[in-house]
Protein backbone atom coordinates (compact mmCIF):
# COMPACT_ATOMS: atom_id res chain seq x y z
CA UNK A 1 0.00 0.00 0.00
CA UNK A 2 2.97 2.38 1.09
CA UNK A 3 4.80 1.52 -2.26
CA UNK A 4 1.76 2.40 -4.19
CA UNK A 5 1.36 5.91 -2.60
CA UNK A 6 4.54 6.41 -3.65
CA UNK A 7 4.19 5.78 -7.47
CA UNK A 8 1.53 7.85 -7.26
CA UNK A 9 3.25 11.06 -5.73
CA UNK A 10 5.91 10.50 -7.75
CA UNK A 11 3.86 10.92 -10.89
CA UNK A 12 2.24 13.75 -9.75
CA UNK A 13 5.57 15.14 -8.66
CA UNK A 14 6.89 14.84 -12.85
CA UNK A 15 3.03 16.66 -13.83
CA UNK A 16 3.83 19.28 -11.50
CA UNK A 17 7.34 19.27 -12.79
CA UNK A 18 6.29 19.34 -16.39
CA UNK A 19 3.57 22.13 -15.61
CA UNK A 20 6.39 24.37 -14.05
CA UNK A 21 8.73 24.07 -16.86
CA UNK A 22 5.85 25.42 -19.51
CA UNK A 23 4.76 28.14 -17.20
CA UNK A 24 8.35 29.31 -16.40
CA UNK A 25 8.63 29.09 -20.30
CA UNK A 26 5.73 31.72 -20.54
CA UNK A 27 6.58 34.20 -17.72
CA UNK A 28 10.16 34.71 -19.85
CA UNK A 29 8.02 35.04 -22.97
CA UNK A 30 5.76 38.02 -21.32
CA UNK A 31 8.27 39.53 -19.97
CA UNK A 32 10.28 39.93 -23.33
CA UNK A 33 6.83 40.85 -24.90
CA UNK A 34 6.03 43.68 -22.10
CA UNK A 35 9.38 45.44 -22.79
CA UNK A 36 8.59 45.49 -26.65
CA UNK A 37 5.56 46.95 -25.88
CA UNK A 38 6.50 49.43 -23.43
CA UNK A 39 8.93 50.41 -26.17
CA UNK A 40 6.11 50.98 -28.50
CA UNK A 41 4.13 52.68 -26.41
CA UNK A 42 6.57 54.81 -25.58
CA UNK A 43 7.78 55.37 -29.16
CA UNK A 44 3.81 56.39 -30.48
CA UNK A 45 3.32 59.02 -27.95
CA UNK A 46 5.20 61.75 -29.33
CA UNK A 47 3.01 61.79 -32.28
CA UNK A 48 -0.39 61.92 -30.23
CA UNK A 49 1.29 64.50 -28.52
CA UNK A 50 2.36 66.87 -31.68
CA UNK A 51 -1.14 66.33 -32.92
CA UNK A 52 -3.09 67.22 -29.35
CA UNK A 53 -0.42 70.23 -29.52
CA UNK A 54 -1.51 71.23 -32.87
CA UNK A 55 -5.02 71.03 -32.30
CA UNK A 56 -4.73 72.93 -29.45
CA UNK A 57 -2.89 75.87 -30.85
CA UNK A 58 -5.45 75.92 -33.96
CA UNK A 59 -8.47 76.52 -32.05
CA UNK A 60 -6.42 78.86 -29.36
CA UNK A 61 -5.48 80.70 -32.48
CA UNK A 62 -9.37 81.16 -33.47
CA UNK A 63 -9.60 77.93 -36.05
CA UNK A 64 -13.30 76.85 -36.07
CA UNK A 65 -14.80 73.74 -37.57
CA UNK A 66 -17.74 72.35 -37.95
CA UNK A 67 -16.78 68.99 -38.27
CA UNK A 68 -19.04 65.44 -38.11
CA UNK A 69 -16.84 64.10 -34.93
CA UNK A 70 -17.56 67.44 -33.23
CA UNK A 71 -21.40 66.95 -33.43
CA UNK A 72 -23.31 67.08 -29.99
CA UNK A 73 -26.59 66.10 -29.32
CA UNK A 74 -29.18 66.99 -26.88
CA UNK A 75 -30.60 63.38 -26.05
CA UNK A 76 -28.25 60.30 -26.34
CA UNK A 77 -30.23 57.31 -27.94
CA UNK A 78 -27.77 54.98 -28.10
CA UNK A 79 -24.38 54.32 -26.63
CA UNK A 80 -21.44 52.92 -28.58
CA UNK A 81 -19.08 50.69 -26.10
CA UNK A 82 -15.46 50.17 -27.03
CA UNK A 83 -13.92 47.33 -25.42
CA UNK A 84 -9.99 46.20 -25.35
CA UNK A 85 -9.36 42.69 -24.15
CA UNK A 86 -7.16 40.12 -25.42
CA UNK A 87 -7.54 36.87 -27.44
CA UNK A 88 -5.92 34.67 -24.67
CA UNK A 89 -6.28 33.81 -21.40
CA UNK A 90 -4.03 33.13 -18.58
CA UNK A 91 -3.38 36.81 -17.94
CA UNK A 92 -4.77 36.86 -13.90
CA UNK A 93 -7.64 39.17 -14.24
CA UNK A 94 -6.90 41.49 -17.19
CA UNK A 95 -9.31 40.61 -19.43
CA UNK A 96 -12.57 40.24 -16.54
CA UNK A 97 -11.31 43.42 -15.21
CA UNK A 98 -12.00 44.97 -18.40
CA UNK A 99 -15.00 43.28 -19.03
CA UNK A 100 -16.64 43.97 -16.00
CA UNK A 101 -15.96 47.91 -17.07
CA UNK A 102 -17.56 47.65 -20.38
CA UNK A 103 -20.53 45.50 -18.93
CA UNK A 104 -21.10 48.71 -16.25
CA UNK A 105 -20.98 51.12 -18.82
CA UNK A 106 -23.72 49.03 -20.94
CA UNK A 107 -26.10 49.29 -17.74
CA UNK A 108 -25.09 53.02 -17.19
CA UNK A 109 -26.39 52.83 -20.76
CA UNK A 110 -29.08 50.84 -19.90
CA UNK A 111 -30.35 52.91 -16.95
CA UNK A 112 -30.11 56.14 -18.80
CA UNK A 113 -32.84 55.09 -21.26
CA UNK A 114 -30.11 54.80 -23.77
CA UNK A 115 -29.68 51.40 -26.47
CA UNK A 116 -26.21 50.24 -26.45
CA UNK A 117 -23.82 49.14 -29.43
CA UNK A 118 -21.12 46.93 -28.40
CA UNK A 119 -17.38 47.79 -30.72
CA UNK A 120 -15.54 44.43 -29.28
CA UNK A 121 -11.68 43.85 -29.67
CA UNK A 122 -10.30 40.32 -28.61
CA UNK A 123 -11.86 37.03 -28.05
CA UNK A 124 -12.37 36.86 -24.19
CA UNK A 125 -14.41 39.93 -24.33
CA UNK A 126 -16.37 38.43 -27.28
CA UNK A 127 -17.03 35.05 -25.93
CA UNK A 128 -17.95 37.08 -22.38
CA UNK A 129 -20.54 39.04 -24.06
CA UNK A 130 -22.13 36.17 -26.76
CA UNK A 131 -22.54 33.91 -23.90
CA UNK A 132 -24.78 36.97 -21.96
CA UNK A 133 -26.95 36.85 -25.63
CA UNK A 134 -25.27 41.24 -25.49
CA UNK A 135 -25.58 42.08 -28.33
CA UNK A 136 -21.91 42.71 -30.20
CA UNK A 137 -21.97 45.36 -33.57
CA UNK A 138 -18.59 44.78 -34.71
CA UNK A 139 -15.81 42.42 -33.61
CA UNK A 140 -12.10 42.49 -34.36
CA UNK A 141 -9.34 39.71 -33.04
CA UNK A 142 -5.62 38.70 -33.84
CA UNK A 143 -4.44 42.53 -33.17
CA UNK A 144 -4.45 43.17 -28.98
CA UNK A 145 -1.28 41.36 -29.11
CA UNK A 146 0.90 43.32 -31.35
CA UNK A 147 -1.51 46.22 -32.79
CA UNK A 148 0.04 48.29 -35.81
CA UNK A 149 -1.20 51.55 -36.54
CA UNK A 150 -3.19 49.96 -39.82
CA UNK A 151 -5.60 48.02 -37.09
CA UNK A 152 -6.20 50.98 -35.33
CA UNK A 153 -6.72 52.74 -38.38
CA UNK A 154 -9.06 50.51 -39.41
CA UNK A 155 -11.05 50.17 -36.16
CA UNK A 156 -11.30 53.88 -35.67
CA UNK A 157 -12.99 54.53 -39.27
CA UNK A 158 -15.42 51.95 -38.57
CA UNK A 159 -16.13 53.73 -34.80
CA UNK A 160 -16.18 57.33 -36.00
CA UNK A 161 -18.61 55.87 -39.43
CA UNK A 162 -21.05 54.39 -36.74
CA UNK A 163 -20.64 58.30 -35.23
CA UNK A 164 -20.94 60.02 -38.23
CA UNK A 165 -24.06 58.61 -39.46
CA UNK A 166 -25.61 58.86 -36.16
CA UNK A 167 -26.04 54.56 -35.14
CA UNK A 168 -24.54 56.12 -32.04
CA UNK A 169 -24.32 59.17 -30.21
CA UNK A 170 -21.79 58.78 -27.33
CA UNK A 171 -18.95 56.29 -27.90
CA UNK A 172 -16.78 55.19 -24.56
CA UNK A 173 -13.41 54.05 -24.86
CA UNK A 174 -13.14 51.14 -22.28
CA UNK A 175 -8.87 49.97 -21.76
CA UNK A 176 -6.35 48.72 -19.57
CA UNK A 177 -3.95 51.70 -19.16
CA UNK A 178 -0.71 50.85 -18.57
CA UNK A 179 1.24 52.73 -15.61
CA UNK A 180 4.15 50.24 -14.55
CA UNK A 181 5.08 46.25 -14.65
CA UNK A 182 3.94 46.45 -11.28
CA UNK A 183 1.09 49.10 -12.03
CA UNK A 184 -2.44 48.97 -14.75
CA UNK A 185 -5.77 50.15 -14.28
CA UNK A 186 -8.88 49.73 -15.92
CA UNK A 187 -9.65 53.30 -18.03
CA UNK A 188 -13.19 55.01 -18.93
CA UNK A 189 -12.91 57.66 -21.67
CA UNK A 190 -15.41 59.44 -23.76
CA UNK A 191 -13.74 58.44 -27.49
CA UNK A 192 -16.39 60.52 -29.54
CA UNK A 193 -17.69 63.25 -29.91
CA UNK A 194 -14.52 65.39 -29.68
CA UNK A 195 -14.06 68.53 -27.76
CA UNK A 196 -15.26 71.08 -29.24
CA UNK A 197 -12.58 74.12 -30.23
CA UNK A 198 -14.18 76.64 -27.97
CA UNK A 199 -13.72 73.67 -25.20
CA UNK A 200 -9.97 72.92 -26.77
CA UNK A 201 -8.85 76.90 -26.47
CA UNK A 202 -10.25 77.10 -23.46
CA UNK A 203 -8.96 73.85 -21.47
CA UNK A 204 -6.01 73.31 -23.94
CA UNK A 205 -2.58 74.29 -23.32
CA UNK A 206 -2.29 75.44 -27.24
CA UNK A 207 -0.21 79.05 -27.93
CA UNK A 208 -2.44 81.37 -29.59
CA UNK A 209 0.20 83.28 -31.16
CA UNK A 210 2.17 80.02 -32.61
CA UNK A 211 -0.88 79.48 -34.99
CA UNK A 212 -0.15 82.89 -36.22
CA UNK A 213 3.34 82.72 -37.10
CA UNK A 214 2.52 79.94 -40.21
CA UNK A 215 0.73 80.02 -43.31
CA UNK A 216 -1.38 77.20 -43.55
CA UNK A 217 -3.16 75.95 -46.96
CA UNK A 218 -5.83 75.84 -47.88
CA UNK A 219 -6.83 77.18 -44.61
CA UNK A 220 -6.63 76.45 -40.25
CA UNK A 221 -9.62 75.41 -40.35
CA UNK A 222 -8.96 72.60 -43.18
CA UNK A 223 -5.94 71.51 -41.60
CA UNK A 224 -7.73 71.16 -38.41
CA UNK A 225 -10.22 69.33 -40.24
CA UNK A 226 -7.65 66.97 -41.26
CA UNK A 227 -6.38 66.49 -38.41
CA UNK A 228 -9.27 65.76 -36.02
CA UNK A 229 -9.23 61.99 -38.14
CA UNK A 230 -5.92 61.71 -37.38
CA UNK A 231 -5.94 62.53 -33.79
CA UNK A 232 -9.30 59.56 -32.91
CA UNK A 233 -6.60 57.00 -34.71
CA UNK A 234 -3.89 58.11 -33.03
CA UNK A 235 -6.12 58.05 -29.09
CA UNK A 236 -7.06 54.25 -29.88
CA UNK A 237 -3.73 53.12 -31.42
CA UNK A 238 -2.07 54.44 -28.09
CA UNK A 239 -5.16 52.31 -26.22
CA UNK A 240 -4.09 49.25 -28.71
CA UNK A 241 -0.47 50.26 -27.67
CA UNK A 242 -0.80 50.33 -23.36
CA UNK A 243 -3.75 47.48 -23.29
CA UNK A 244 -1.08 45.01 -25.47
CA UNK A 245 1.81 46.19 -22.65
CA UNK A 246 -0.91 45.78 -20.12
CA UNK A 247 -1.72 42.36 -21.09
CA UNK A 248 1.66 40.78 -21.21
CA UNK A 249 2.30 42.69 -17.54
CA UNK A 250 -0.55 40.33 -16.35
CA UNK A 251 0.31 37.19 -18.20
CA UNK A 252 4.31 37.46 -16.75
CA UNK A 253 2.72 38.14 -12.77
CA UNK A 254 0.08 35.20 -13.39
CA UNK A 255 2.73 32.93 -14.47
CA UNK A 256 5.34 33.58 -12.04
CA UNK A 257 2.59 33.26 -9.50
CA UNK A 258 1.71 29.99 -11.30
CA UNK A 259 6.04 28.70 -11.24
CA UNK A 260 5.98 29.44 -7.41
CA UNK A 261 2.70 27.66 -6.20
CA UNK A 262 3.89 24.58 -8.70
CA UNK A 263 7.64 24.89 -6.68
CA UNK A 264 5.84 24.74 -3.49
CA UNK A 265 3.31 22.13 -4.45
CA UNK A 266 6.19 20.41 -5.49
CA UNK A 267 8.46 20.62 -2.00
CA UNK A 268 5.02 19.75 -0.68
CA UNK A 269 5.08 16.54 -2.49
CA UNK A 270 8.17 15.56 -2.04
CA UNK A 271 7.95 15.80 1.54
CA UNK A 272 4.82 13.13 1.59
CA UNK A 273 6.84 11.16 -0.75
CA UNK A 274 9.45 10.95 1.54
CA UNK A 275 7.04 10.07 4.65
CA UNK A 276 5.65 7.46 2.50
CA UNK A 277 9.00 5.74 1.67
CA UNK A 278 9.99 5.60 5.65
CA UNK A 279 7.03 4.32 6.29
CA UNK A 280 7.21 1.83 3.59
CA UNK A 281 10.74 0.75 5.02
CA UNK A 282 10.07 0.92 8.71
CA UNK A 283 6.91 -1.57 7.87
CA UNK A 284 9.24 -3.56 5.64
CA UNK A 285 11.94 -3.44 9.40
CA UNK A 286 9.15 -4.14 11.28
CA UNK A 287 8.22 -7.28 9.40
CA UNK A 288 11.45 -8.69 9.13
CA UNK A 289 12.02 -8.39 12.66
CA UNK A 290 8.07 -10.00 13.53
CA UNK A 291 9.15 -13.28 10.95
CA UNK A 292 12.87 -13.37 12.54
CA UNK A 293 10.87 -13.02 16.30
CA UNK A 294 8.82 -16.24 14.94
CA UNK A 295 10.95 -18.07 13.77
CA UNK A 296 13.04 -18.35 16.76
CA UNK A 297 10.19 -18.98 18.89
CA UNK A 298 9.29 -22.19 16.74
CA UNK A 299 12.98 -22.78 16.60
CA UNK A 300 12.54 -23.21 20.95
CA UNK A 301 9.48 -24.89 20.95
CA UNK A 302 11.16 -27.45 18.55
CA UNK A 303 13.86 -28.18 20.95
CA UNK A 304 12.14 -28.23 24.35
CA UNK A 305 10.77 -31.81 23.83
CA UNK A 306 14.07 -33.67 22.59
CA UNK A 307 15.82 -32.05 25.42
CA UNK A 308 13.44 -33.48 27.79
CA UNK A 309 13.66 -37.26 25.71
CA UNK A 310 17.38 -37.40 26.33
CA UNK A 311 17.36 -36.77 30.03
CA UNK A 312 14.44 -39.53 30.92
Amino acid sequence: MAGGKERVLRRRISSVQNTKKITRAMELIAATRVVKAQQRARAAKPYAEQITSVIENLAAGGAEVDHPLLRQVETVQRVGVVVISSDRGLAGPYNSAVIRAAERQVQNARSEGADYSLIVIGKKARDYFAFRNFNIDTYTSGISDNPTYEDARRVADTVASMFTESRVDRVELVYTEFISLGSQKVAVRRFLPLESTATIAAEGSGDSGISGSFEFEPSPEAVLAALLPRYVEARLFGALLESAASEHANRQRAMKAATDNAEELITKLSREMNRARQDAITTEIMEIVSGAEALGSDDTKTKEPVAAGVEA
